[in-house]
């Protein structure tokens, strides 16, 4: 027989028929007082995978979304029309002109290098390695219509990327930079490199502009293109816009076209985590059990010290608020739009590995490759980049103050 306070507990009796068992108490316990409702959990239950793998999945229609394509335009205007639809109705687009140096000109050099031991952005590559290569082979891809849909090459000219911007209530004038690259490359789809960074900066762009969602800082959600080629879109940006940090214009309207940045958070390649290649230079089919979101700051940047706090700041976050996986700080981030920014504001990168001691030594064999199409992929891997928008909703919303109508 069970004890009676677990019967009551098991068959959800009232509280008298517990006292009923010995003597009644000479008055109910008085209730503590009442805690309000936490915004940043309630931000954080608004993400949802099944709509984080939806807007992956309407990323790939575009297929790769190579640069300079007319694949890459139309993603461009879809992209666009989504945030406006979520109510971030104030997108603006960069614009510039990207000439290449060569025609198919890569990122620069250590891309495929088997034998260094040094790798991307300072790390120290240890361990089974297969060497990083980019699939530039149209027959690689068996898919026949997504190869005839990736098969306009890329040519110079003119390119654009869009952005919105949650405007700060207090401070309109300062803002955090949340981002992805929109482009891919490799006769897949850029699934995961960078459909599965993009996803997640929509996410955050549908949840904080919610009518019910004010935050004091400012925001800005920014999808860059031309990071394959070099980090050319975010090198855009900061060539264009740094000098305008801060300045309302017009005077007196209160109104700040680039406020002032307090930090720049990139997001790319978000979902595959199953460990190191085997000696045979296999890959797990199975996500890893240590899986984690990895977040780096670049420990050569002039502001070192102010990213490292940051990104303790979203491991903080990841330990109150993710689901299901924790995070992990390195200080060698490298090879992402987040680059360009490093020595103007501090900058973090969120990835699925580490990039030069993990990525670069060959633990996503998608990578720049064919397989790198939405069906590859599992629920476990879309639920690790779903953590990834977790850990930066919830520290992006703690940074700028969020607040939520009814909350408290």
């Amino acid at each position: 027989m069970c004890k009676p306070s677990l019967c009551v507990l098991a068959l959800g009796l009232s509280a008298p028929l517990l006292w009923s068992q010995g003597s009644a108490p000479a008055s109910a316990p008085s209730s503590g007082p009442v805690t309000a409702p936490d915004p940043i959990a309630g931000l954080v239950s608004r993400l949802d995978l099944d709509r984080y793998k939806a807007t992956i999945k309407g990323l790939t229609q575009f297929g790769d979304r190579r640069q300079g394509t007319d694949r890459n335009r139309a993603a461009n205007d879809w992209i666009e029309a989504q945030l406006k639809s979520y109510g971030c109705t104030n997108t603006e687009r960069i614009r510039y002109d990207f000439q290449p140096p060569t025609p198919g000109a890569g990122r620069g050099p250590g891309r495929g290098n088997a034998v260094s031991t040094v790798g991307p952005g300072g790390s120290r590559r240890r361990g089974n390695r297969i060497p990083e290569s980019v699939n530039n082979d149209p027959l690689k891809q068996p898919d026949v219509k997504l190869r005839e849909l990736n098969s306009q090459p890329s040519s110079p000219g003119l390119r654009e990327e869009v952005y919105c911007t949650k405007v700060g209530s207090t401070h309109p004038e300062q803002m955090y930079i949340v981002a992805a690259h929109m482009d891919g490359i490799g006769w897949g789809e850029a699934a995961n490199d960078d459909g599965s960074g993009t996803a997640l900066v929509m996410e955050l762009a549908r949840v904080f502009s919610s009518p019910d969602v004010t935050t004091e800082i400012s925001i800005r959600f920014a999808l860059w293109n031309n990071e394959e080629t070099g980090l050319n879109g975010a090198r855009a940006y900061v060539a264009q816009r740094k000098d305008l940090q801060g300045i309302e214009s017009p005077a007196g309207s209160g109104k700040y076209p680039e406020p002032k940045w307090l930090g720049m958070i990139q997001h790319d390649m978000m979902m595959f985590d199953h460990g190191m290649p085997h000696k045979d230079g296999t890959i797990g089919k199975e996500q890893r059990p240590e899986a984690d979101v990895n977040i780096e700051y670049q420990v050569t940047a002039k502001l070192a010290d102010e990213a490292m706090a940051l990104a303790h700041k979203f491991q903080l976050a990841n330990d109150k608020y993710a689901t299901d996986y924790p995070s992990n700080v390195g200080p060698h981030m490298t090879n992402t739009d987040s680059t360009p920014f490093m020595d103007l504001t501090p900058s973090i990168s969120l990835r699925e590995n580490e990039r030069g001691a993990q990525l670069g030594n060959g633990w996503d064999p998608h990578h720049h490759q064919p397989t790198d199409v939405f069906s590859t992929f599992t629920d476990d891997d879309f639920r690790l980049g779903l953590n990834a928008a977790q850990t930066t909703l919830a520290a992006v919303g703690q940074l700028a103050g969020v607040k939520v109508a009814g909350s408290k």
